[in-house]
This record gives structure tokens, C-alpha cells and sequence, in this order.
């Protein structure tokens, strides 16, 4: 099985990559850098927003993981380049290629002025769009693609509301938010045998998680890791998290804040 990963350089990428090496797997990894391979690992360069470069990168493809793109807010044109424009050149390379299962990887930005529901219930999964930044209108537009591609032409599409993804959680808004690499891989590993299309939140089964877990749960995905075990040192250093702050009410958290990079 060859497995197109796009963005493969990224940060997501790099943790990812061991994690889903498989035998009999191979994963062509494709970026604007260069990127040392390893074993059962192939590359290719290819800009996402270039129909033929894209296309010789697909070629002999079963499945595509899609981390390519501006990964932080931008201009919006350079958005629109990497990240619209990109990802509808992907689906279409794929579609013309007969690839049917991919994996594309949104953003928790896409649903950023959403706030905790009252009650204690979980923001869910298909919560409609309130993007905080152009990054985060890209990523709805991604859902949306995503959403095309499954009812006119067939194509298995999950996308994942990626939440924070590093070893460890490194603040205390992300012991609600973080999901860990081997979490990622596993919903990863779920999405790319799932049928149909599905948007689901991607975060791990943290004790202070409140993005729900339903729609990933439907299609095969079990969360074995928690970011409580930092918590009690995050807090000692941060305090405790004030849940009326917008950074933690907030499911974008800071990029909701007007202060943003002194753009808005």
C-alpha cells in the first residue's frame, strides 16, 4: 500500500511518520523541502496548488493523508494559494487518479468562536463553522471540498479537527485540547478504512476534553492517552485555567482574541 503524505516536513508530519510506518506500507512523502527518508518511505516535491506536479505525485497512490498547507494565520492570498486552492488541486489529482480514501487535516480554527456548550455537554463534532482567522476559512472551505468530493464523485473523506499535537501538552488549554502522536495516528489509521465522509475532532480522551469524541469513536477511533498526568505541574506553573478567559472558553483560544498579530 503507497500512502501520499503531503506537508510531510511540518511538525504533524515528522511525529507522524514513525507512527504509521507499517510493513508491506509505503509512505511518499511530499513537501516543498527536502526530507530525509527512511525505510518504506519515498519523496517527492511537489507545490499543492500545481495540477501536474500534484498529479505525478499521486500516481500509484492508495490513499492520501493532506498536512500540506500555510499552517498559521497569513495573508490571504497566500492562503488561498496553499490551502483552497491546494487542497481542491489534491481532490481533483485524486479523483482523476482513482484514489477513494483520504484523510485531510483541518483545524480546530475552523470552529474557533465556538464556546463550551452550557451544561457541561461536548461541542459537537459537526458544530457549524465560526472560523477566527483566514486560516480557519480555509479550513471550512476544506470541510466543504471535503464534503463535494464525497457526494458527487464517491470519494471516502475524513476531516480531522485537529486540536494541539505535540509530545506532551505545553499549556494548560492544551489539557483540554491536546491530542497526543500516537492518538493522532490511531484516529488516522481509522479514517483512512472509513467509509464515507465524516468530520471529527481531533484531540485525545483528556479528563478536561470538551470537543466531543462521538463521530471519531463511530468510525473506529480509541483515545488511550490523557493529558491529566501534566497537569498538577502545568497548573503549579500556569495556575489554574480560568474557564470564563476566552483562551480557554473559546475553541480557538488566543487566535479569537482581537490582539492577533495586530492584523485585526
Amino acid at each position: 500500500m503507497r500512502i501520499l503524505m503531503t506537508g510531510a516536513a511540518g511538525k504533524v508530519g515528522t511525529l507522524l511518520r514513525p507512527r504509521l510506518a507499517r510493513e508491506g506500507r509505503t509512505l511518499r512523502l511530499s513537501d516543498l523541502q527536502a526530507v530525509e527518508t527512511g525505510p518504506g518511505e519515498e519523496q517527492v516535491t511537489a507545490d499543492l496548488a500545481d495540477p501536474a506536479a500534484v498529479a505525478e505525485a499521486m500516481k500509484g497512490v492508495d490513499a492520501v493523508i493532506h498536512l500540506g498547507g500555510q499552517s498559521r494565520e497569513h495573508p490571504w492570498a497566500d492562503i488561498v494559494h496553499a490551502n483552497i486552492n491546494g487542497t481542491q488541486v489534491l481532490l481533483e489529482a485524486a479523483r482523476e487518479a482513482g484514489v477513494r480514501q483520504l484523510v485531510l487535516m483541518g483545524s480546530h480554527h475552523a470552529a474557533g468562536f465556538h464556546t463550551r456548550p452550557a451544561g457541561g455537554e461536548d461541542l459537537p463534532d459537526y458544530a457549524f463553522p465560526r472560523p477566527d482567522t483566514f486560516y480557519g476559512v480555509s479550513k471550512v472551505v476544506m470541510e466543504a471540498l471535503g464534503s463535494l468530493y464525497h457526494d458527487r464523485f464517491g470519494m471516502n473523506i475524513t476531516v480531522v479537527r485537529l486540536g494541539t499535537c505535540n509530545e506532551g501538552s505545553l499549556d494548560t488549554r492544551g489539557l483540554a485540547t491536546w491530542i497526543s502522536p500516537d492518538d493522532l495516528a490511531r484516529l488516522i489509521e481509522a479514517a483512512l478504512v472509513a467509509p464515507g465522509f465524516h468530520v471529527v475532532w481531533g484531540v485525545s480522551d483528556n479528563a478536561r476534553r470538551w470537543w466531543s469524541l462521538k463521530e471519531a469513536e463511530a468510525i473506529g477511533y480509541v483515545s488511550r492517552d490523557d493529558s491529566e498526568p501534566r497537569a498538577a505541574a502545568l497548573i503549579a506553573e500556569q495556575g489554574e485555567p480560568d474557564l470564563s478567559d476566552p483562551v480557554h472558553d473559546r475553541a480557538g483560544g488566543v487566535f479569537t482574541l482581537k490582539e492577533l498579530g495586530g492584523r485585526w
